[in-house]
């Protein structure tokens, strides 16, 4: 099976040269998790060569739902533009989750990557509208500012996140977003530049900062498979790799598929990790673009 979804850009290219920005965004969002799901090694989480610590997915299942999600995210940046309520993004979720759903067979693919991706869009949007630059912090403020209260008083439904939230405490998503994704910003985004500087390639940069946001996330996909002491052993295990050189030095691959084996032994999957790693490479394509790209028409 070929790592490219047809019709999906793969490189780190911004969408500049476009001119309508909900197409633009739609293009950029797909691309990042794209790139997130074809990124290897990844400690339990699917890519093209395994299906990590699922037994219900594998990398042919989140193509059938990159398909099938083609459109959802101009759909969330128009909502931004038009400066639709916090209840119009939850109709658009809604409706999004279920064409996922009908592709994947029921499978649960990119739910999470879906909320968080569709409110960095539709903050973007709205950035758009009030003529600001798509700045990464200022589109990860927006999300706080104009959804915080939203995300807050919303009546959590039946995920696993939100049984993790009623077992153990944890914010997830929702507590990510509506604190304006301060892993993303504080974490992630500078890992990424600090990777890329170094020169190791993309991919090494890649890993390094989905590495990072494991050792240092609450990751309620860990906690729902491993409970408490799953995510110690994530976060032990991240940090431990980061601390030996990361993905900047010699034998790198071996020691995170060691890690890789670790996880899938213990059914772990970060998924929350896996998807503010999709949200940073979103921004990343966003403030690549700069200024160029116009609103299109936001009807």
């Amino acid at each position: 099976m070929s790592a490219a979804a047809p019709g999906v850009a793969t490189s780190a290219a911004a969408p500049a040269a476009a001119v309508d920005l909900p197409a633009s965004l739609d293009r950029a969002a797909l691309a990042a998790l794209h790139e997130e799901l074809v990124t290897w090694p990844k400690p339990g989480l699917v890519c093209p060569r395994d299906p990590g610590a699922h037994r219900d997915m594998d990398a042919s299942t989140f193509f059938a739902s990159l398909h099938a999600l083609r459109g959802v995210f101009a759909r969330a940046t128009r909502a931004g533009l038009a400066r639709a309520p916090f209840a119009a993004l939850i109709e658009l979720g809604v409706d999004a989750e279920a064409r996922m759903l009908a592709a994947t067979s029921g499978v649960n693919t990119h739910r999470g990557a879906l909320f968080t991706l569709g409110l960095l869009a539709a903050a973007a949007g709205g950035l758009t509208a009030e003529g600001r630059r798509l700045e990464p912090a200022a589109i990860a403020r927006a999300v706080a500012t104009g959804f915080g209260e939203g995300l807050r008083t919303l009546r959590p439904g039946a995920t696993h996140g939100a049984e993790v939230a009623r077992r153990f405490g944890a914010g997830g998503a929702r507590a990510e977003a509506a604190a304006g994704f301060p892993h993303v910003v504080q974490v992630a985004l500078p890992a990424l530049a600090g990777g890329l500087a170094r020169g190791h390639g993309r991919r090494a940069a890649v890993v390094h900062t989905l590495v990072s946001l494991i050792a240092t996330l609450p990751d309620t996909n860990l906690l729902y498979r491993g409970g408490p002491d799953g995510l110690r052993l994530a976060h032990d295990g991240a940090a431990a790799f980061l601390a030996a050189g990361s993905s900047f030095v010699p034998g790198w691959e071996e020691r995170l598929l060691g890690l890789h084996a670790a996880f899938v032994e213990r059914h772990l999957s970060p998924g929350g990790s896996a998807d503010l790693l999709a949200a940073t490479l979103f921004l990343e394509r966003l403030a690549a673009a700069g200024p160029r790209a116009s609103t299109g028409d936001p009807r």
